[in-house]
């Protein structure tokens, strides 16, 4: 029997941002591949899907987790893969077992949805004719500065960012491309304080190193120059 891997999109935060197909899908499979099985319960609960099988998946197991799928797919057992939130395989290890389904011809299907980097971009203002995503900038203020500096192209930035570290990267923008250069931060994206901030690097830099204790997770948005 043919076995897929579904590659499904689940809400970055409001709940009721999943497609109809995601939902049939996740009831539909065999077994579900989860970042965090305790977390997508949330998710299963809200929509009474009860998986059949639930697997953790994510860096710490999945060397461990493919070889498994690998004979589940073997069986003829269809399997659906979903990260925390949003798109899996973007920033996350889900592109290892999508490589070893492609690797063995089985068939690899999206199902298509939320996703943090075009929901900032959608809301930003910012060119999006071209657009380059860096993921989470390395620790360090001098690493931060050089991939900046080599990546500051025609095109505009997209990162990722923590709470703790969203100051010291946006100096580092400041340093690298200039205090003047063009930010837009986007927080709690969907969530009941999403938030948009726009401003110079070095505004937006000081406003999260002073007063204002950032809480949430993080897109940092950087115009082209």
């Amino acid at each position: 029997m043919a076995s897929t891997l579904f590659v499904i999109a689940t809400p970055i935060g409001n709940m009721k941002d999943i497609t109809i197909r995601a939902l049939e899908t996740l009831k539909s499979v065999d077994v579900i591949l989860a970042e965090s099985p305790k977390h997508s319960l949330r998710l299963f609960e809200h929509y009474g899907i009860d998986p059949k099988k639930l697997i953790k998946y994510n860096d710490h197991t999945s060397l461990k987790v493919i070889p498994v799928a690998m004979e589940l797919a073997e069986a003829g057992k269809d399997i659906g893969l979903i990260t925390d939130a949003g798109t899996p395989t973007i920033q996350d290890p889900g592109y290892r077992i999508v490589r070893a389904f492609r690797d063995r011809g089985f068939r690899v299907v999206p199902v298509p949805g939320p996703s943090a980097i075009m929901a900032a971009l959608s809301a930003s203002g910012m060119p999006t004719d071209k657009f380059l995503f860096l993921g989470f900038l390395p620790r360090g203020a001098q690493r931060k500065r050089n991939i900046l500096k080599k990546y500051d192209l025609d095109a505009t930035i997209v990162l990722y960012e923590s709470p703790n570290r969203v100051s010291a990267t946006l100096e580092a923008i400041a340093d690298a491309l200039g205090e003047n250069r063009q930010v837009v931060v986007a927080r709690e994206l969907t969530k009941v304080y999403e938030e948009f901030l726009e401003g110079s690097a070095s505004e937006l830099a000081t406003l999260f190193k002073g007063e204002r204790k950032p809480k949430g997770e993080f897109v940092i948005l950087i115009r082209k120059a």
